[in-house]
């Protein structure tokens, strides 16, 4: 049995997949907003799990950050209790087996690569667009994670080619401006709404309003697709992946796919381009999976250490 974790800022989830991915349980609990807090729920959703099945697993883990490369601690989590922790060590030891941790933005990518809507591809760059935007590269199978844990973090570069009303961008968190994550996150819709408009609306709301026929909104998604295309033809011109993979709240707009893959070409640098815009097929299921997913194969990880390929 693969074991995942996703360890989220307010809820931590747990799945048990079978080795061809079917699911053998799940459960969520509230995240505790403390380190020790947040171990000791892990370690009791996989003695559950365990339980509940009869078998015992692999454990691999999602988390909202990184390992750092150097100190193997925390680094850039927006659950900030976590920062500075070696969570990848204490998690081990409390479960006494090998514990494979892994930014979810990279899970999400790896879930979709592996039975998902990037299934079969050699290359595919998944996409979370939500408050924040994130990005993780996935190839036969495997994710890139990069000497500095930051492969795929499209979000924090500036948007590619931009218009003279869009420089120099909105201030970012990250202490830039005109970062794409700005820009084609859920935040970023509605500042640009705003920023037109006057109207403080939400990213449903704003949606809602454009169905009905509302100019004003439509105009909002429009720059928000043509945004986002650009965005993306930056990415399919370094990298050149088979399949992008949207997920995230903001991927569910409608026709968002679609539409964002009719603007793409004006901006890759290519006579055409085959590289298909999907939306995911797991949705919020998709860093669960991909964090059990981390593991390669069998529910024994001392057999399985060593090699990480994503498929089963």
């Amino acid at each position: 049995m693969r074991i995942g974790i996703d360890l989220g800022g307010t809820k931590t989830e747990i799945i048990g997949l079978s080795a061809h991915g079917e699911e053998l349980g799940r459960r969520r609990t509230a995240t505790p907003r403390s380190y020790d807090g947040s171990l000791d729920a892990m370690v009791d959703l996989v003695t559950w799990i365990e339980a509940e099945t009869g078998q015992r697993g692999s454990v691999g883990v999602g988390i909202p950050g990184a390992l750092s490369p150097s100190t193997g601690n925390v680094k850039n989590a927006n659950s900030t209790w976590l920062i500075g922790h070696p969570l990848a060590e204490d998690l081990a030891a409390a479960l006494a087996r090998p514990v494979r941790v892994m930014n979810d933005a990279n899970c999400f990518a790896l879930s979709e690569a592996t039975d998902g809507a990037g299934a079969g591809a050699d290359v595919v760059f998944g996409v979370i667009l939500g408050t924040g935007v994130g990005g993780a590269i996935v190839v036969d199978g495997r994710c890139l994670e990069g000497p500095n844990r930051i492969a795929g973090e499209w979000g924090h570069n500036p948007l590619p080619w931009p218009r003279p009303a869009e420089l120099p961008g909105p201030a970012c968190y990250c202490g830039k401006q005109g970062c794409i994550e700005t820009f084609v996150s859920g935040p970023g819709l509605e500042r640009d709404h705003r920023t037109v408009t006057r109207e403080d609306l939400a990213s449903p709301e704003i949606t809602e309003r454009a169905s009905a026929g509302d100019a004003g909104a439509t105009e909002a998604l429009r720059r928000y697709e043509d945004r986002l295309a650009r965005a993306l033809a930056s990415v399919i011109n370094i990298v050149d992946p088979d399949v992008v993979v949207l997920g995230g709240g903001m991927s569910n707009l409608p026709s968002l796919p679609e539409s964002v893959a009719a603007v793409v070409p004006r901006y890759v640098f290519s006579d055409e381009v085959r590289t298909r815009i999907v939306r995911n097929r797991h949705g919020d299921s998709s860093g669960v999976r991909g964090a059990a997913w981390l593991w390669s194969e069998g529910s024994d990880p001392e057999r399985a250490a060593g090699r990480r390929t994503g498929k089963p």
